[in-house]
């Protein structure tokens, strides 16, 4: 694209470049040979065409042209005086991305990247300036007993004028009608046409229960917010949409966020029973677009050792929802507990750039970073986890999962006395937290040095472990440097003997 002085990032073996370069799109040229005739060009124009949302790359657009029909939707603010209000107005900030996302002929700034910008003095010129966009909309949500009030203004990004701006009093059960009323404004403000296919997507919202909905967007936001290690997390997640089924069975998404749910507690916790397979089909008979119970689908098929079948359906997962942290986050996992390390690096990176809150995957990227010997990828990686995880830390002192993934950054990156610090904190908060347990004994024995401690902070996640737990620790480059040792090896012994026995 010489005559618009960009540059255009190709990758030619389907791999992902590293950080930062990762977090830049990237046309896929995998399966090109090479040769100059008319399927080869084909190849790398389709490729190109993806970066802009699909459309042929005969030649770039203006930038004019991009900014005037490309919008971020910053997050709503919360004016309700409860901060335990704010799941309601993330929730009604993300299907307002969501539907305009449906719009082809707009592009629409992703989640991950508007939400950076919560709670901050924000500068609309600036923001429109910064993402390239023509617009920007900001608002506010007020939820007081059955009424809601939502404000909203779409600002021009060049001028900083009002196109529009409105103010909605309704009662909270109008809520959907009112978001597909916000959504066509914007759309009718912008003087773009809306497809009857798009109008019927936007309109479309999984069920008409006001209260399933709100339910719904609680457990959202323990799932998105909540602190992993604790399954207590797990079980208002379960019971919140075990509720919203109730009052409409045909919920397709909460069924998919309670597989989700049911599945860690299975395979991460050790719980026995449901692994959220029974959920996960009922979620997909009602849509079958869902990405997340194919998710579900892959981590049980993966526990039980059918392989081949868990990636084809991780394969079918990440294809409904390429965009999905959770599913980016499974397909890193899936692949590093198979030893493809190249492969759960570009999914580890990929989830970490979807959640700005996501510290766990930037923490498995130092782990996959030390295995293939790259110590700037390190750097990189502990750098990004432990400012996350400090971020977490800071709202939440009692999350002791967030601590131990900022262990697992501060020993790579120098900070042993603080790092030690922090370990003698997290096990005096949650003492009986295995997966904390087990990230700092990573630490301790792949970058600290200590193996002692390593083991004697393992000995109680060798006897609560779990079938996930333990497929992990067989093949974790974090655990080399214990695998030879006799108490190593019994403490493992003892694990698969137990688990047999109750399995």
């Amino acid at each position: 694209a010489r005559e618009a002085r960009t540059l255009v990032q190709l990758s030619i073996d389907g791999v992902i470049p590293p950080m930062p370069f990762n977090q830049i799109q990237c046309a896929d040229l995998k399966g090109w040979t090479g040769e100059a005739d008319a399927a080869g060009w084909l190849k790398v124009t389709s490729s190109i065409a993806e970066l802009s949302g699909g459309r042929p790359a005969v030649a770039p657009p203006t930038a004019a042209a991009a900014r005037k029909h490309s919008i971020c939707v910053l997050p709503f603010i919360n004016m309700s005086g409860d901060p335990e209000q704010e799941y309601f107005s993330d929730g009604i900030s993300e299907d307002i991305i969501t539907d305009l996302s449906k719009v082809s002929a707009l592009f629409v700034i992703a989640r991950n990247t508007a939400f950076a910008f919560k709670g901050k003095s924000i500068d609309v010129a600036q923001i429109a300036g910064q993402l390239n966009v023509g617009h920007v909309l900001e608002g506010s949500v007020r939820k007081a007993g059955g009424r809601v009030r939502i404000t909203a203004q779409l600002i021009d990004g060049a001028s900083g004028g009002h196109v529009w701006a409105e103010r909605y009093d309704r009662d909270l059960d109008d809520i959907f009608a009112l978001q597909d009323e916000i959504s066509q404004a914007i759309v009718g403000a912008l003087k773009l046409k809306l497809l009857p296919a798009e109008k019927k997507a936007i309109e479309n919202r999984g069920t008409e229960s006001v209260e399933a909905y709100n339910l719904y967007l609680m457990a959202r936001q323990y799932w998105l917010e909540g602190n992993v290690g604790d399954r207590r997390r797990e079980d208002a997640i379960i019971r919140l949409t075990g509720r919203a089924t109730q009052i409409d069975p045909g919920y397709a998404r909460a069924w998919a966020l309670m597989a989700m749910a049911q599945n860690s507690l299975r395979f991460n916790r050790g719980k026995a029973g449901d692994d959220g397979t029974a959920a996960a089909e009922r979620a997909l008979a009602l849509d079958p677009t869902l990405a997340v119970p194919h998710a579900v689908r892959a981590r049980h098929l993966l526990m039980q050792g059918q392989v081949e079948e868990a990636f084809a359906e991780l394969e079918t997962a990440l294809r409904l929802d390429p965009e999905s942290d959770e599913v980016n986050r499974l397909a890193g996992l899936m692949n590093f507990q198979a030893n493809r390390l190249d492969q759960s690096i570009r999914y580890f990176a990929k989830a970490a750039t979807l959640s700005e809150t996501d510290f766990g995957s930037c923490g498995m990227l130092i782990s996959c970073y030390s295995a293939i010997g790259d110590d700037e990828g390190v750097r990189h990686a502990a750098q990004m986890t432990l400012a996350r995880a400090e971020k977490v830390v800071a709202q939440d002192s009692s999350n002791a999962h967030a601590i131990g993934f900022a262990v697992s950054a501060l020993i790579p990156l120098g900070e042993i006395d603080r790092a030690k610090e922090w370990i003698d904190r997290a096990l005096l908060i949650d003492p009986d937290n295995d997966m904390v347990r087990y990230n700092f004994a990573c630490a301790l024995s792949a970058r600290g040095d200590d193996i002692d401690g390593a083991l004697a902070i393992l000995e109680p996640v060798f006897a609560n472990m779990s079938i996930g737990m333990l497929g992990h620790v067989k093949v974790d480059p974090d655990m080399d440097s214990l695998r030879d040792l006799p108490r190593f090896k019994a403490m493992l012994a003892q694990a698969e003997a137990k688990l047999a026995a109750t399995t």
